[in-house]
């Protein structure tokens, strides 16, 4: 294991930063690395990692304990982790003396409501800054009540403290002055020795489902200066480097990134890369040189929707020529395949837009022979601060039918197929939609093991699970998640999903 930055030693304040999974997962989780490495670098503050298969010899002392709350299922290890440290799960029978327990990330930034029986606050937006000042002020208050501190928390932007409930908490946005990259190597990682690098956040696209489009909005970009500083410094310690982002390719600099890398590779330099999932219509021939001569053989492709009636209702806005142009330049440079991502119950789908999905793949695999062809496909999860937060999921027995429909037609003409879960889709849009009254729905759920048995059992007489889940919500509803404050707000929603559903 190998760290990129200085530790601070000199510390008297103890906090613990969880993450609801394994070591190895968290030593490659880019969010929950530069938390800890901001924290490692303060003064006066002793951070320690702690995972879901760690090892207590003794019940530790701290004086914070901090929570990466990525997915809807992390309450399951988090709650897990919390009673093994020794604390009660409800923050309201917790003494005095415990420490303050905080969770922030994406899922608690967009609806903290159905946890807020379990956190003292919460951390609202883009964390690098606003985590490291709620340390401060914990630290400066630390001998002053729990309530006191709590009341200086509130105080701030970016903090959401549930025993003083505003009428509005302000999302954090940060500026992307500084490029966010793997502070630790260790070859205990999922992705082995892997540098991660964010060149962007955000996504000026705005697909009507995404949330990772609207909570990171507006998209910011990393200067390309600060880019190939970190890719130099990533190339000093590893050949593995990733390239982080939900739009990639509108990094205004994008193909001089590429170039950058592909000139090192020319030069002889051995280099590993890999991207995350990359837009069809920036498609080009420079990019994927730069992913051939780095090894990469094949790449995703998220295309959603099989038809572009669908696509331009869900404001993917990509038509089929683009696709196949895509596929003919990845053909031409030295891809071997593509997996393509797509969804399910995307509102007005019909039993023409799954066929067509069905037949973009057909056809596609019998115009590049041997191109290796595979599809990912999960099923529509209505998300807070979208356009699309006011529209039901289909039932459960209708998303099943099409998804064993797809499988079985894709398998038919020789394409692999992996279709998410459609009951654990269910049960995600329950947390995702959900509010305070949650709270000792998922206690229960988590006694009996998180399982889909154990949610359907912890549902009955506690919750309406379909309302959260299925139900058309009307505009005028208060919505649990109403008083965060995220660009570009409430009406604007109202009107993309008017516009969207009337193309």
């Amino acid at each position: 294991m190998k760290k990129l930055y200085t530790q601070v030693k000199n510390s008297d304040f103890n906090v613990l930063l969880a993450f609801p999974g394994p070591k190895s997962f968290a030593m490659s989780s880019l969010g929950y690395m530069w938390m800890l490495k901001k924290l490692d670098e303060k003064d006066g503050v002793n951070v320690e990692p702690i995972f879901s298969d760690t090892a207590f010899t003794k019940t530790k002392k701290a004086d914070m304990l901090g929570f990466s709350f990525t997915f809807d299922m992390d309450f399951y290890g988090i709650f897990s982790l919390i009673e093994k440290l020794g604390y009660k799960l409800k923050a309201c029978e917790r003494e005095e003396n415990s420490p303050l327990i905080f969770a922030g990330g994406p899922v608690v930034s967009a609806n903290p409501k159905p946890y807020t029986d379990f956190f003292d606050f919460f951390i609202i937006g883009d964390g690098e800054l606003i985590n490291t000042i709620a340390v401060d002020i914990c630290r400066k208050n630390r001998n002053r009540p729990k309530i006191e501190i709590l009341k200086e928390l509130a105080k701030c932007d970016g903090i959401y403290v549930p025993k003083f409930f505003p009428k509005k908490v302000k999302k954090i946005t940060q500026k992307l002055d500084d490029c966010i990259y793997t502070p630790i190597l260790s070859d205990e990682a999922y992705f082995k020795n892997t540098f991660i690098i964010e060149l962007e956040r955000g996504c000026s696209n705005r697909c009507g489902f995404c949330l990772a489009s609207y909570l990171n909005l507006p998209i910011r970009f990393v200067p390309y200066e600060k880019v190939i500083e970190a890719i130099d410094l990533g190339l000093e310690h590893t050949d593995k480097i990733a390239l982080l982002g939900a739009q990639l390719t509108s990094h205004p600099r994008f193909k001089d990134i590429c170039k950058f890398i592909y000139d090192k590779v020319q030069a002889g330099q051995k280099i590993s890369m890999s991207v995350s999932s990359m837009r069809v219509d920036a498609f080009c021939p420079e990019i994927v040189k730069t992913l051939v001569a780095c090894g990469q053989k094949n790449t995703t492709l998220a295309i959603e929707a099989g038809s572009e009636r669908l696509r331009k209702i869900i404001n993917k806005n990509l038509t089929e020529e683009q696709i196949f142009d895509a596929v003919k330049i990845a053909v031409d440079n030295g891809l071997k395949g593509f997996k393509f991502y797509g969804m399910i119950g995307l509102p007005t789908e019909t039993q023409e837009d799954i066929n067509e999905m069905i037949s973009l793949g057909k056809r596609i695999k019998e115009k590049y022979k041997g191109f290796d062809i595979s599809f990912g496909i999960s099923s529509f999860v209505p998300k807070p601060h979208t356009p699309f937060q006011w529209i039901g999921r289909e039932d459960t027995k209708s998303l099943e039918k099409k998804a064993q429909y797809l499988k079985k037609e894709f398998h038919k003409i020789g394409i692999r197929a992996q279709i998410s879960s459609i009951k654990w889709d269910y049960w995600q849009a329950v947390l995702s939609r959900g509010d305070e009254t949650l709270g000792d729905f998922l206690v229960e759920v988590y006694k009996n093991k998180a399982n889909i048995g154990a949610f359907k059992t912890a549902a009955k007489g506690r919750i309406d699970a379909d309302y959260f889940a299925l139900a058309n919500i009307e505009f005028e509803k208060d919505l649990p998640w109403d008083f965060i404050e995220i660009a570009p707000g409430k009406e604007f929603l109202i009107k993309e999903n008017k516009r969207l559903l009337e193309t």
